[in-house]
């Protein structure tokens, strides 16, 4: 559509196995969906299934992203806390506080436009201690419109329904409300009344037969005895990679229409 760009928005990628399914599919859905530019969470794409370091988020820069956001498990690597300070395409939530390596928001140029990444921690069943994410968002996006209006928001949040509450918050305001964290792709993606596109939960790319990416065994005991149980990562295929496709007018920068992916891929092996 003229006067009109496409958006590629991948969920929470787990450890080794989500990594090599963004290598695999990110540049095939791309060329699928004529998209300009590639959007993933990688707050969970280090090996040990949660936290990314730097050798980590270069990789997928190589493999195809523009911009990586994160969300609460940002800081299980210390070695990325200065690469976070020297690398703006990658984010920690922007309503974590200011003293804090790194950055909430980014700005890139596609095909001559510029386009901003808003990165937000939600504070329902996580961490209340972080600022307002509404305000926050108001502020930020308040900013950021003297720049561009097409927007992207990344909200890393438990619960659907704040999810839902900062989504009819922006509406109007952002060209798209992306939930992740959950690691389950929700179905009720749509276009808010005031133009833009929103899920709950763009999902995550590993292990089907796992849980959130992990292996289940573990997860069950400890929810079965409450005794402490270390979680690792599922390298059992089949394996599957989630996400959504944001179409927006490139003047009003409002959503013309978001479409969910859910690719299976039952042929790729990953080795530990």
């Amino acid at each position: 559509m003229e006067g009109a760009l496409r958006f590629l928005f991948f969920g929470d990628l787990v450890g080794k196995p989500g990594r090599m399914l963004f290598a695999k599919w990110a540049p095939r859905l791309k060329e699928k969906y004529k998209a300009a530019a590639v959007i993933v969470n990688g707050e969970n794409s280090g090996d040990m299934g949660r936290g990314i370091n730097p050798i980590t988020a270069k990789f997928l820069f190589e493999s195809g992203a523009d911009v990586i956001t994160t969300g609460n498990h940002i800081w299980a690597y210390q070695n990325v806390f200065n690469y976070l300070d020297e690398e703006p395409k990658i984010l920690r939530p922007e309503n974590f506080p200011s003293s804090c390596p790194g950055h909430g928001h980014t700005t890139f140029i596609v095909d001559g436009h510029t386009v901003a990444i808003v990165n937000l921690q939600g504070q329902v069943f996580m961490r209340d201690c972080l600022e307002c994410p509404f305000k926050t968002a108001e502020t930020t996006i308040s900013y950021l419109k003297n720049k561009t209006n097409i927007i992207f928001v990344d909200f890393h949040a438990e619960a659907t329904s704040e999810k839902q509450g900062l989504g009819f918050f922006l509406d109007g305001k952002v060209s798209a409300v992306l939930g992740t964290h959950s690691h389950v792709q929700t179905a009720d993606e749509r276009i808010l009344p005031a133009g833009t596109a929103y899920i709950s939960d763009l999902g995550f790319a590993g292990s089907r037969n796992s849980m959130l990416g992990m292996e289940k065994e573990g997860i069950i005991r400890k929810l079965m005895t409450t005794l402490p149980s270390k979680f690792k990562v599922e390298f059992k295929g089949p394996f599957a990679i989630t996400g959504v496709c944001v179409e927006v007018d490139t003047s009003s920068g409002k959503a013309n229409s978001i479409e969910r992916f859910f690719v299976v891929d039952d042929e790729m092996e990953v080795s530990k």
